[in-house]
């Protein structure tokens, strides 16, 4: 095997493709006849259309079609669960959110498909004042969602309260947050007789091939789905939206290839977003910092007719070891659009638990990472199972060095640069990882022993295509450049969706199964080959490397790849079924230096040093990319990221990326990254672990416990703007 292809800094492989425009992203699919489509949404929350008038979008240039509930072509609603909405719009006149899409234009170009959208006219009747807020609905306790139960209890939270020598309590609030990728939704459905191919912006291949075919009532394999690249997703790609299926349905109904481009305004009421949340905690300990007890109550928002929570706890359940617990998730119904998971949706709790500990450190006179060290665990505490492998608390040692942590005096206030007053805080990171279906692959060694995989998963940007190449090429022994990675085709054996950190973990596995498998035939060629230089060698002695294979007592007795299935004459295909990964836990300790201005109550991210245990590193660039990622939308997170709903209309009034706000080049500070980097046993994927969601954890509260220590001022509503401060 190649020993030194897994970890190495590998620019992207398609970088070029990128960087020349040659890769062909979902909105830039071109395909004859091809027509437009845009929506036209409603301006109410709740209540039904009484009047619905098409005339003069019709007439309007360029237009073939438009489509209203009252002509838009009969869908069934899925029951595949991807698809979170619990209706399909312009199906019929009722209303149940703001930005609802009314009515469906189809036309020769884009700008003409938006002229006429402006042009439908709609009429309605408001069935009593909508929700739009929190506190404005009545919590209720759901059932079991997609990450498990929402109850959750571990020995006598009253007793360990009660053995307790400090106790905290506090309340933090989240509000609303949307996915705004550079690549907005998009979609491009082409009929060929029966059958469709969607061209998609999806993290879920199978998702959008199975739910397309129940709305439509197509045979699955007459679905095909291809998205070779993306733009980013943040989750927002990974269920299945009414916007996909509305845009299939136009496109069989005018006979004619139909892409849609959902506007930045129309993604902040089309594809989900993270739901408004308040979180309660109390957490006991004694005088020493071993914590006794935790009671958490979280409480977010739903629409009508759905249930389903994605902001998990699993933070709270699984990190600390903590004997007494209980966690509560509850929901409350709004007449607002369906909430989806956005990228790292465990950072809400851990945003709770990381500021609660800070403040229980205060109390307690200790040191946050002391406090933290001292209640670590090494076993899963959600089902006392030991994980693969934990190297937390090395983070913390490795992190808090290169910061310098040792030199921060623990008085809030007590530090100062000049006029700014200068915080340090700190947090632990950690995300689940895996735990869900596993990939499919394909491979074919060509006769010049050049590798081709095709799995059907996706590249976010993340470095999917990357990653995977460098697997190969370390499990087969070739060069990198001898292996051709292909993704993003529902023709291909299928992969989870692209969430969840499964990526890395689930296609890894798959990679290397096929691989593996791949290199044992050849490796069986090699020495029954008449010829061959190494016929009659023992197989177990075969190594494999630089694209040769060779005797381990004699390296000089080799033979190529090339050679070996050459001889053959044909090309060599193997395929392996997909297997379920593990769950894991990526984690890591972040530190962070902020400075604030005591006139302004401006607060501004000077330093950020984190080191990380995701398993074994692919390829240190883009894992070191995603932390930068991470750590940038957590400033964000903190600092400026709020969607805002009109509580008298259920409208959210800044949809579009100049009120809401988002980092810039001049907010991110310096950032330094470690990783461990040693193999997770518990993983076929070279011992590598999902680790993309991982780095916002830990980061927000960071932030708001550096706050606390540079003004002694306790800001627990996100995001920390200056008037809290002030």
């Amino acid at each position: 095997m190649n020993t030194d292809v897994v970890g190495r800094p590998l620019s992207r492989v398609e970088s070029r493709l990128k960087v020349t425009g040659a890769a062909e992203y979902t909105a830039d699919v071109r395909v004859p006849r091809l027509l437009h489509g845009f929506m036209a949404m409603s301006t109410i929350a709740r209540g039904r259309i009484t009047r619905i008038d098409t005339r003069a979008a019709e007439a309007a240039g360029g237009v073939v079609a438009v489509y209203t509930h009252e002509t838009m072509p009969r869908l069934k609603q899925p029951t595949y669960r991807p698809f979170f909405k619990p209706f399909i719009p312009i199906q019929s006149p009722e209303i149940h959110h703001a930005g609802q899409p009314v009515a469906f234009v189809v036309a020769q170009t884009l700008e003409q498909a938006q002229r006429a959208a402006e042009l439908v006219e709609v009429e309605y009747e408001e069935t009593g004042r909508p929700l739009g807020e929190l506190a404005m609905g009545v919590p209720f306790l759901a059932p079991s969602g997609p990450d498990g139960p929402n109850t959750f209890e571990r020995g006598d939270v009253a007793e360990g309260m009660a053995r307790a020598d400090v106790r905290v309590e506090a309340e933090f609030t989240i509000p609303m947050h949307h996915h705004n990728p550079i690549e907005p939704h998009a979609t491009t459905a082409v009929w060929k007789g029966s059958k469709v191919t969607v061209y998609e912006t999806t993290q879920a291949l199978g998702n959008t091939q199975h739910v397309v075919s129940e709305a439509l009532d197509v045979p699955l394999d007459d679905v095909r789905v291809i998205s070779r690249y993306l733009g980013g997703g943040f989750g927002s790609k990974g269920p299945v939206w009414a916007h996909t299926v509305l845009a299939c349905a136009a496109a069989r109904a005018v006979g004619r290839p139909v892409k849609l481009v959902l506007s930045r305004a129309h993604m902040f009421t089309s594809n989900g977003h993270r739901a408004e949340t308040h979180q309660r905690i109390g957490i006991g300990a004694t005088r020493d910092g071993r914590i006794t007890a935790l009671d958490h109550v979280s409480t977010q928002q739903v629409t009508r007719g759905d249930v389903a929570l994605f902001n998990s706890s699993e933070p709270i359940r699984m990190l600390y070891d903590i004997p007494h617990l209980s966690n509560v998730q509850r929901t409350v119904r709004l007449d607002l659009p369906t909430q989806s998971f956005i990228r790292s949706p465990e950072a809400c709790s851990s945003h709770a638990q990381e500021a609660a500990l800070d403040e229980l450190a205060h109390a307690l006179k200790l040191d946050p990472v002391e406090l933290r060290k001292r209640n670590w665990s090494s076993r899963n505490m959600a089902d006392g199972e030991e994980w693969g492998s934990n190297y937390l608390r090395e983070c913390y040692d490795r992190a808090a060095a290169k910061f310098g942590w040792s030199r921060r005096d623990p008085r809030p206030g007590s530090m100062r640069d000049g006029g700014e007053l200068v915080g340090w805080g700190m947090a632990t990171s950690a995300h689940t990882a895996g735990g869900r279906p596993g990939s499919g692959a394909r491979m074919t060694f060509d006769v010049r022993g050049r590798a081709r995989i095709q799995v059907g998963t996706h590249d976010l940007g993340t470095g999917t295509y990357t990653i995977m190449t460098q697997i190969a090429g370390e499990v087969l022994g070739i060069p990198v450049e001898d292996v051709l990675f292909e993704l993003g085709d529902s023709a291909f054996p299928l992969s989870y969706a692209s969430g969840a950190s499964t990526t890395a973990p689930g296609v890894g596995t798959a990679v290397n199964r096929v691989c593996s498998a791949a290199r044992k035939a050849v490796i069986e060629m090699a020495v029954s080959q008449p010829g061959s230089p190494l016929r009659g060698v023992p197989a177990e002695r075969v190594d494999t490397g630089d694209g040769h294979l060779f005797d381990t007592a004699d390296r000089r007795t080799r033979v190529s790849y090339r050679s070996v299935i050459g001889h053959g004459g044909k090309p060599l295909h193997f395929e392996v079924e997909p297997v379920d990964t593990p769950l894991g836990y990526s984690t890591g300790a972040v530190f962070v230096e902020v400075r604030v201005d005591p006139l302004l109550g401006r607060i501004r991210v000077t330093r950020v040093v984190g080191c990380y245990d995701p398993g074994t590193v692919l390829n240190r660039k883009t894992a070191r990319s995603q932390v930068l990622g991470g750590i940038i939308w957590g400033i964000g997170f903190t600092l400026f990221e709020h969607t805002l709903v009109d509580p008298a209309t259920a409208r959210i009034v800044n949809p579009n990326l100049s009120g809401y706000l988002i980092p810039v080049n001049a907010d991110v500070p310096d950032i330094q990254v470690q990783f461990i980097d040693r193999p997770d046993p518990a993983s076929d994927a070279l011992g590598a672990r999902g680790f993309g969601e991982t780095p916002m954890t830990g980061v927000t509260a960071a932030i708001a416990n550096a706050v606390f220590h540079a003004t002694g001022k306790r800001v627990r509503d996100l995001p920390l703007t200056q008037d809290k401060l002030l």
